[in-house]
């Protein structure tokens, strides 16, 4: 239906722009799925789909910046990205749409939690905490998996997770989290596609427009205050989540 489609092509056009300016584009693009009638793990699998293109993109333009993570060699961090990725993946497909509907809300809480307050714990975990290559790569597994199942904020939470180790730089790791964050998707979109549980009709209208929406919002970006952008996406973070407790609820 047309206006189906323009709904879907709405939130992946504001998706992107917040994928651009401050993440949590899947806070826009799982509920608009979920409303217009999709199962909530065929949701969640369309709607990385959707916005795997903007993500990717990312990563080529970091492609130069790429080192060590807090210590570690990229090849070892990326492997366990992949193999967490596929792990989440493979997670996500066997859990029934009444089991993810219940576990969603609490995804949706982590993932609020990581943007509003992931950007004040890293500097913290600098100053007081020292961790060595094991215990990052454990960390990483972790992360990838739930990058694979749910992905939302994941980036932010691996910034965290590699600040536990002090002195780093967290601007420098943006080659490596764009990475890593591809890297857990394309794992994850693969097995999505192979299981047959992306909605194309709805992931490519949404993908396109998630296209869109991040070049915009990349130009915006230079403009609008910082501050105000994490604001609106924290807000838009906490209603959804809240939004969803009280379907949980019902």
């Amino acid at each position: 239906m047309p206006e189906t489609i323009l709904l879907l092509a709405g939130a992946g056009l504001l998706a992107g722009a917040m994928n651009a300016l401050a993440g949590g584009g899947s806070f826009v693009t799982l509920p608009a799925l979920i409303a217009v009638g999709v199962p909530s793990v065929a949701a969640n699998a369309t709607s990385t789909v959707a916005l795997y293109p903007g993500g990717l993109a990312s990563a080529w333009v970091y492609r130069g910046g790429l080192g060590q993570v807090a210590g570690v060699p990229a090849g070892p961090m990326l492997a366990v990205t992949l193999t967490g990725g596929l792990a989440g993946a493979l997670l996500l497909l066997w859990t029934p749409s009444s089991a993810f509907d219940a576990i969603l809300p609490w995804l949706l809480l982590a993932a609020t939690l990581a943007l509003a307050f992931g950007p004040r714990i890293a500097p913290w975990l600098q100053r007081h905490a020292r961790l060595g290559a094991p215990p990052i790569l454990v960390l990483q597994f972790a992360l990838g998996v739930y990058g694979g199942y749910f992905g939302g904020a994941v980036g932010l939470m691996m910034m965290a997770a590699w600040s536990l180790l002090a002195g780093v730089d967290l601007k420098a790791l943006n080659p490596a989290r764009t990475l890593m964050v591809s890297a857990a998707n394309t794992v994850a979109v693969v097995c999505f596609a192979l299981a047959g549980a992306v909605r194309w009709r709805e992931a490519l209208a949404m993908g396109a427009a998630a296209i869109v929406g991040g070049y915009l919002g990349a130009h915006l970006g230079r403009r609008l205050d910082p501050r105000l952008i994490r604001a609106a996406t924290i807000a838009l973070s906490v209603a959804m989540t809240a939004l969803f407790f009280v379907r949980a609820a019902r």
